[in-house]
């Protein structure tokens, strides 16, 4: 088996044939996986084949293959299960469930949600959503209104937006039957995993309006999150605008 991968089945294109070959030969079947992944080769909460079989697919060496997963398993999208293989991370998962959310208990205890559904609604893109969705003038958005409660009490008011081609068929209606977290309905229902998000954070005043949903005093400090979430391939998949009551939580993240 040798360390020059095959160009057979989706692998690495020749090595003068394309820039991409001059990375680490590691980061080339990382890509074949992530290609894999995009095509829906392996759902969400599958097992992966074996690193042998990867391998043997790719003809590379087994610790190729591992360096890899290894990878992937840090950046949350495959998840290593002791004895049973590799699986694709799924957003069902208790693990992957909250990984974008990073508000935190200052007390560290685990809080009991709720979401309630304020509006859903189609619209044409404002200029602004349509940016960051990378859409073209006049698309149609599927724009989504909820409150977050964290022991029955309001913490986040989101303003989310989703390219309406991709999520079509997603109503009040049906958002009022689901009773898990959004990403799994969009995984489930839409074919859509969320994989990376960038985020920009910044202390605002809350509004009459957030006020009254969120049951703070006008002019209380919140904090305002905006996220782009992209799922593989690098493709926008939603914007995301939140304020964030603060009082009992802070917003924890890992810098590495």
């Amino acid at each position: 088996m040798s360390d020059s991968p095959s160009t057979d089945r989706g692998a690495v294109p020749d090595r003068s044939a394309s820039s991409a070959a001059f990375s680490p030969l590691y980061q080339q079947i990382k890509g074949l996986l992530l290609q894999s992944l995009d095509r829906g080769e392996w759902k969400p909460g599958e097992a992966i084949p074996s690193e042998l079989e990867l391998a043997a697919r790719f003809q590379v060496s087994q610790g190729t293959v591992r360096k890899a997963i290894d990878e992937l398993a840090a950046e949350n999208l495959l998840i290593r299960r002791q004895g049973k293989g590799t699986f694709v991370a799924t957003h069902h998962e208790a693990k992957v469930r909250f990984r974008f959310l990073r508000l935190t208990p200052d007390d560290g205890k685990q809080l009991a949600s709720g979401s309630r559904i304020l509006e859903c609604r189609r619209v044409k893109a404002p200029a602004d959503i349509s940016a960051l969705l990378e859409l073209r003038n006049a698309e149609t958005v599927v724009n989504l209104r909820r409150v977050l409660s964290f022991d029955q009490t309001a913490t986040i008011l989101d303003d989310i937006w989703l390219p309406g081609a991709v999520f079509k068929g997603l109503t009040a209606e049906s958002l009022a039957r689901y009773r898990g977290p959004l990403y799994a309905l969009f995984e489930t229902e839409f074919g859509v995993s969320m994989v990376r998000a960038d985020e920009k954070i910044k202390a605002v005043q809350a509004s009459p309006e957030q006020a009254e949903l969120l049951q703070v005093q006008a002019g209380s400090a919140l904090l305002q999150v905006e996220r782009v979430s992209f799922t593989y391939g690098d493709r926008p998949m939603e914007v995301r605008r939140g304020v964030y009551v603060t009082e009992r939580f802070h917003y924890r993240n890992s810098l590495n």
